[in-house]
């Protein structure tokens, strides 16, 4: 896909007339051998896991990455705090390609770049106190002196992310999933990053607990300047959290807008099916609203479609779509789309929820 690089804060961030961007994706590409065998194994292929990605984060915002399991979300992630290795392209952190980053360079990288993981029974190790899984990074960054200082940062971190200094002594298993979300993000505070990847961080919880880490993270945001890389598939929780919106399909960002433009005024396709699944409490406005019903599944990246990746499934699709991949093209201001058929869709579709005001301004 031909894309120019999406910058939240609109099309100035990073340009002459506004501040650089903190984090710029350019053209990132993720490939994964396939391979057959058990003892003996051999490439047969590969798969496209992200496929030319762009889009950059200015200091202290939001942007919220959503799509459908598989479509290369939480890759994209990986990617930025270098747990993967990108095929092609380039992760930009303040000038500098973190590709290249090595030796003392690449250890101050790892203190700016930190990442919360999806699920906090498997991300914590569970031979390891809450206070030694917190002293390790210190040690590691060399951020505590001594013993006195590091119980005392520990402390801090605790009450930052609301636990008591008491739950410092005790194991993973002796608490809840929230509780266990809550020492990822104290975890991943401890070093002092500018810039952290929420990979789904609530999906695995309850939904009563879902709004108090969400709650959380807006907090941390607010007081400690942070920039977020928000990772999820649901659409009202990326609502609550997020100044920019990143949709994702089969690797590739199909949609990209400031939150409120992007629920009130959707301009692909697929963004629309996604908000017409959002429930609504109210039965009445529930019963009345237009559904967009997707046909089939989304198709493998191992033998992705030709064209569009999407148009095996629109309903909007024309024959240009199957042999054309769209460029991606303004709509206004920073709200881009890269679709063929965007201008013929109809009326603005919208969320019934997306005048609602949640505060989340900055």
């Amino acid at each position: 896909m031909t894309v120019r690089t999406l910058h939240a804060g609109g099309p100035e961030a990073g340009g002459v007339d506004g501040p650089p961007p903190l984090l710029e994706l350019r053209d990132l590409e993720v490939l994964f051998p396939r391979t057959r065998g058990v003892l003996w194994k051999r490439q047969t292929g590969t798969v496209k896991a992200v496929d030319g990605v762009s889009f950059a984060l200015r200091r202290g915002e939001t942007v919220g990455l959503v799509g459908e399991s598989g479509c290369g979300k939480t890759t994209v992630g990986r990617c930025i705090v270098r747990l993967y290795r990108a095929t092609s392209g380039q992760v930009i952190l303040d000038g500098k390609d973190i590709r290249t980053l090595g030796g003392p360079d690449l250890l101050g990288f790892r203190r700016r770049v930190q990442m919360v993981f999806q699920d906090p029974y498997s991300s914590l190790n569970p031979r390891m106190t809450v206070r030694d899984a917190l002293a390790e990074p210190l040690e590691v960054h060399g951020l505590a002196s001594g013993r006195g200082q590091r119980d005392a940062r520990i402390e801090e971190l605790l009450g930052l992310v609301g636990l008591a200094s008491e739950h410092a002594s005790r194991y993973p298993h002796e608490f809840s999933g929230g509780q266990r979300q809550r020492i990822g993000i104290a975890r991943a505070l401890a070093v002092e990053p500018d810039f952290i990847v929420c990979d789904e961080p609530v999906s695995a919880l309850d939904v009563s607990i879902q709004a108090q880490i969400l709650n959380l993270l807006r907090e941390l945001q607010r007081r400690l300047g942070l920039t977020f890389l928000f990772i999820a598939h649901d659409l009202s929780v990326v609502r609550h959290v997020s100044d920019w919106v990143a949709v994702m399909y089969l690797g590739r960002i199909v949609e990209f807008a400031p939150r409120d433009a992007l629920f009130a005024r959707p301009a692909h396709p697929y963004t629309r099916a996604l908000l017409s699944a959002i429930p609504v409490p109210d039965p009445d406005v529930e019963a009345s609203r237009r559904r967009i019903i997707l046909a089939g599944d989304a198709p493998s990246p191992i033998n992705p479609p030709t064209g569009c990746n999407f148009h095996p499934r629109c309903p909007w699709a024309t024959p240009v779509c199957a042999v054309q991949v769209p460029v991606t093209e303004v709509v206004s201001g920073g709200h881009r789309v890269a679709c063929h058929n965007w201008r013929d869709l109809g009326a603005p579709f919208s969320h019934p929820g997306a005048s609602v005001t949640d505060g989340n301004t900055k």
